[in-house]
């Protein structure tokens, strides 16, 4: 187990590097970039009279060193991780956990990685980080520094086996074998629907030792899971012959 405790100033020199890559122009630009500060080109400085002044990051290299100067103060100013995560543009969080992770403590950590994926939409959609990166990082941490006290309860709870289940919109079949599965059947079969095209459901079982965390933040009952220890793959059988099942 990890015992170290977290170096803020080296967390700090990785959150200065973050920052000092290039900004991405999209085809949005210059009102959305790619960047590990920012999604926007467009920013606006306060005045000595508190009035703001709009700046082109694109644009104008001095605007650009003005924002540079600005966050890298908020950076050196930050008194622990969190402050310093804050600052991050989304899709970039778990880039700056894959290079800040030698430096974190394991509760601190812990602490990030579930921010990162609870706050984030499509969490493991950032191609910086690779499903193998990621689960190294998951699988490094004790589940109890992944949850909060009530996902930890509901975690200890679980059976073993455990049985998952999966949805896959139609143009993402082939996205099976994934880290996040839940265990709820119901939502599942949303993630499956929700762009109103055919998708499937899958189930799954898998053994508790092979689950990293659990997660009720997105209302989802989502499970991180090792995807090469799922056993027993296989499309859902279809809810109304279930039920109708039942009823016999």
């Amino acid at each position: 187990m990890n015992s170290r405790n977290t170096d803020l100033e080296q967390v700090k020199l990785v959150a200065h590097a973050l920052l000092d890559v290039e900004i991405q122009p999209t085809e949005f630009s210059p009102m959305i970039v790619s960047h590990p500060f920012t999604n926007t080109g467009v920013v606006f400085f306060p005045d000595e009279q508190g009035k703001f002044t709009q700046a082109d990051l694109l644009n104008h290299p001095t605007d650009l060193d003005r924002w540079r100067k600005r966050v890298g103060e908020q950076i050196d100013k930050a008194k622990n991780v969190s402050q310093i995560f804050m600052l991050l543009n989304k899709p970039y969080y778990l880039t700056f956990i894959k290079y800040a992770a030698p430096y974190l403590s394991e509760k601190d950590l812990g602490q990030l990685l579930s921010d990162a994926w609870i706050m984030s939409e499509f969490p493991n959609a950032d191609r910086n980080v690779g499903t193998r990166e990621l689960l190294a990082l998951f699988k490094s941490v004790s589940p109890e520094y992944l949850m909060d006290q009530k996902d930890w309860q509901r975690y200890q709870s679980l059976g073993d086996p455990v049985t998952v289940y999966r949805g896959v919109a139609s143009a993402d079949k082939g996205n099976v074998k994934a880290l996040s599965w839940t265990l709820d059947r119901k939502t599942a079969e949303w993630f499956a629907h929700r762009f109103g095209k055919d998708g499937t459901v899958y189930t799954a079982q898998i053994k508790k030792d092979d689950i990293c965390a659990y997660f009720s933040g997105r209302k989802e009952s989502e499970v991180i899971v090792n995807p090469d220890r799922l056993e027993q793959i296989m499309v859902a059988p279809r809810q109304q012959i279930r039920e109708t099942m039942k009823m016999k």
